[in-house]
């Protein structure tokens, strides 16, 4: 019978629907983390796990929301006069999400073992975890600075000097710069994609288990090749709630980026075979 995952008092009726699609192990290498077979499904089950969590602890993730929401504003006020950085900011906006729900992902964890989540706590998460936390981190942030001086690039090559944040979106809008238009999407598909598979499911992974850096992002990433339908999806899932939760100012952050960090954690949970249950359950290519 496949588990699934239930807080203690809480009702919820997707859980029945859900143990009929459980992913079942897929094969792994030797001391590789076991990844499940996904249905097309998940992620929308992921959403309302998503959202069952928060309405458990809703301080806690108001508390995240206002803090997105007011980066999101900084966003806009610090990168006003810089158009290019400010399109690849915004779109790495979601990507680099994980690093910054650490708390909330800790929320959710407390949750799944049956413990009371506390915000104290979730703002310490980073402490168990630190070095290979900062690893990850660094990495992110390095391909972001990349992803940044090739948007940089497209417009330099595209453009006579730096047009101004509202002739930027016109700019990219405009049928007769249809050329720079695909290079830049391009451009943000390489790395918004590259970030996306090695961020997926790596900072639920670093904070609930005993592993490193490498193998958190080797992990996600094979989840994502490896199932690109389901991966995809949520892609485009994620992409569509934050693009529409900014839209009115960045309000919609307050609540849209907690929910979507608490079912990041229950992606994780969902797509990699808990260690207890490794044992026996795939054989080594």
């Amino acid at each position: 019978m496949p588990q699934v995952e239930h807080h203690p008092g809480v009702s919820f009726g997707a859980a029945a629907a859900a143990s009929t699609t459980a992913p079942r192990p897929l094969p792994a290498s030797t001391g590789s983390p076991v990844l499940r077979q996904l249905p097309l499904s998940a992620p929308f089950r992921w959403l309302l796990m998503g959202w069952r969590d928060f309405n458990e602890c809703p301080a806690i993730g108001l508390f995240y929301g206002t803090a997105f929401m007011a980066m999101g504003w900084l966003l806009l006020s610090v990168f006003h006069h810089a158009p290019a950085y400010t399109l690849a900011l915004s779109a790495g906006f979601l990507l680099l999400g994980p690093c910054l729900c650490l708390g909330i992902y800790q929320a959710s964890r407390s949750l799944h073992l049956g413990e009371t989540p506390d915000l104290g706590r979730s703002l310490l998460a980073w402490e168990t975890r630190t070095g290979q936390l900062a690893i990850f981190g660094f990495v992110l942030l390095i391909l972001e600075m990349l992803w940044g001086r090739a948007s940089l690039i497209v417009f330099a090559v595209s453009f006579d000097g730096m047009p101004d944040f509202k002739g930027s979106l016109t700019a990219l809008l405009n049928p007769e710069n249809i050329e720079f238009a695909i290079t830049y999407l391009s451009v943000a598909a390489v790395f918004g994609g590259l970030i996306f598979a090695v961020s997926a499911i790596s900072i639920p992974m670093l904070l609930d288990r005993d592993t490193d850096a490498v193998t958190a992002g080797l992990t996600s990433l094979r989840l994502v090749l490896g199932q690109p339908l389901v991966m995809l999806l949520w892609a485009l899932l994620l992409m569509v709630l934050v693009v529409v939760a900014m839209l009115p100012w960045f309000a919609g952050l307050l609540v849209v980026a907690p929910v979507l960090g608490h079912a990041s954690w229950h992606a994780y949970r969902e797509a990699v075979l808990p260690e207890a249950e490794e044992d026996g359950s795939a054989d080594p290519d």
